[in-house]
């Protein structure tokens, strides 16, 4: 069910309310303290973009395997894109992309019981309308700078919800090779080399191969040694790109 507010703090910490359950959606014209990964604030002009939050309720999978619904929640947005002609990718972790700029990014907060994932908070803000965006953000986009106009948030919500019902039965269903190889087939940048940095700030540069069921980001570097990091360890470095 979709739960429709004009204004809130954040949809995760009120999607967090015993009165939500799996698959729920509580959707928010605005939101005063809406964030992103890495501690980032989520920009977004009421009224034109999507900021939600879904409840899921994933107990059969094992915390081992939390990061499989990273996945399962990227491949339903590159889905939803793809409906309205835009080709998406997956920067990892779960930032989406058209070509070089973000268009859509993911926010997964996991509640833990001992042995499984007992409740998680899946935050995501999509931009559809909007066409002007803060000057400190490096690379942004919308759905309407892509080409594809005239998109109703409700629509569009209602859309990668049907996609990620989809991809959520395949991972109930076992289907777990089948949606790892999805993800990595879509990961920004695999194969091409590109420049990374440490959480130091040291700069480096490497190859992405692919990101492994745990979600380590498994990359070559320039002297042919592998190594696999955690979010958190690495980043792209991304210059300053913006959509005219």
């Amino acid at each position: 069910m979709i739960h429709y507010f004009e204004h809130t703090t954040s949809t995760n910490d009120l999607a967090r309310g015993a009165d939500y359950r799996h698959m729920d959606v509580v959707w928010a014209g605005s939101q005063s303290a809406g964030r992103g990964q890495r501690g980032h604030k989520w920009h977004s002009i009421e009224g034109e973009n999507l900021t939600f939050s879904v409840v899921l309720e994933p107990h059969f999978l094992p915390i081992v395997e939390q990061f499989m619904l990273s996945e399962v929640v990227a491949l339903a947005l590159v889905d939803t894109l793809r409906n309205y002609g835009l080709e998406a990718r997956i920067k990892w972790t779960n930032d989406i992309y058209v070509g070089d700029y973000k268009i859509a990014g993911v926010l997964i907060e996991q509640m833990l019981a001992t042995d499984h994932i007992a409740r998680t908070i899946v935050g995501i803000g999509l931009n559809i309308q909007q066409t002007d965006f803060p000057d400190d953000l490096p690379n942004p986009t919308s759905m309407r700078l892509e080409g594809a106009e005239g998109c109703s948030p409700r629509e569009v919500l209602e859309a990668f919800m049907l996609n990620l019902e989809r991809w959520y039965s395949r991972l109930v269903d076992g289907d777990k090779d089948a949606i790892s190889q999805r993800y990595n087939s879509l990961l920004y940048h695999r194969d091409e080399p590109h420049t990374y940095a440490y959480a130091s700030g040291e700069r480096f540069e490497a190859t992405i191969r692919r990101v492994q069921p745990t979600g380590h980001l498994v990359v070559e570097h320039a002297d042919g040694t592998i190594s696999a990091y955690a979010f958190k360890e690495i980043e792209f470095c991304l210059p300053q790109k913006r959509r005219r």
